[in-house]
């Protein structure tokens, strides 16, 4: 079923052939509103998908990197990452290509100054300090995600430090692009970034590290 104008993610009962060249960004409304559940409904829903790229058979069980990152270890081809956001979940998924996905509630509190302060860049911190009142909370947001994403797709997490990936931001706090990151993540010319706004009030970025690749943005059939 074919989602309308105003939706950019299409709506289907079933994942479409995933190729070599493709990233699928499926989101869903779990309709949950306690974390735990959502976080189990987060679950089942990678499950299904995984099972569905397998081709109907249950894949093997998932297990964790070093790091925490979750992989199967029968189907090292099946690259995936997972987030969720209130009620809704999203999965990215890829072949042979390690990826990261995060998004954020745009009514999340956050004391924007104290956190960018301690944890991010110089540059960011003062870029997010120029920005007007009302919209710093979004531009943290949505630069959280972007780092987030990146720090996922590298495996590593929280540990491997959020001020060793630094964005460029617009004076009305969009982000730029990558501008600095550690010497073992790469080159910024090297990853590849995909704002996300999934549903309204929900932001997000998907990253990866590697050529570029046809992003497919789908939502699961009621």
């Amino acid at each position: 079923m074919p989602s309308n104008d105003a939706d950019p993610f299409l709506t289907l009962a079933s994942p479409p052939p995933l190729g070599d060249d493709a990233i699928h960004v499926w989101i869903h409304d779990t309709c949950e509103l306690r974390p735990r559940a959502v976080r189990e409904a987060a679950r089942a829903v990678l499950e299904r998908l995984l099972r569905a790229y397998a081709g109907g058979e249950l894949p093997p069980a998932m297990a964790n990197g070093a790091h925490g990152k979750p992989f199967v270890p029968g189907m090292p081809w099946l690259q995936f990452n997972l987030s969720h956001a209130g009620s809704h979940v999203a999965v990215a998924i890829a072949r042979d290509q390690p990826l990261g996905i995060d998004i954020e509630p745009l009514d999340r509190r956050i004391a924007v100054d104290g956190v960018a302060a301690r944890f991010f860049g110089a540059a960011e911190a003062a870029a997010l300090a120029r920005i007007e009142a009302q919209r710093r909370q979004p531009a943290f947001l949505r630069l959280w995600t972007h780092k987030e994403a990146v720090l996922k797709a590298l495996g590593d997490g929280l540990g491997f430090g959020l001020e060793r990936i630094e964005f460029a931001l617009s004076d009305e706090g969009r982000v730029l692009g990558l501008d600095r990151l550690a010497a073992e993540a790469g080159s910024p010319r090297e990853w590849q970034l995909r704002p996300l706004e999934p549903v309204p009030g929900v932001v997000g970025c998907l990253a990866w590290r590697g050529p570029p690749r046809i992003v497919q943005r789908l939502r699961f059939a009621p």
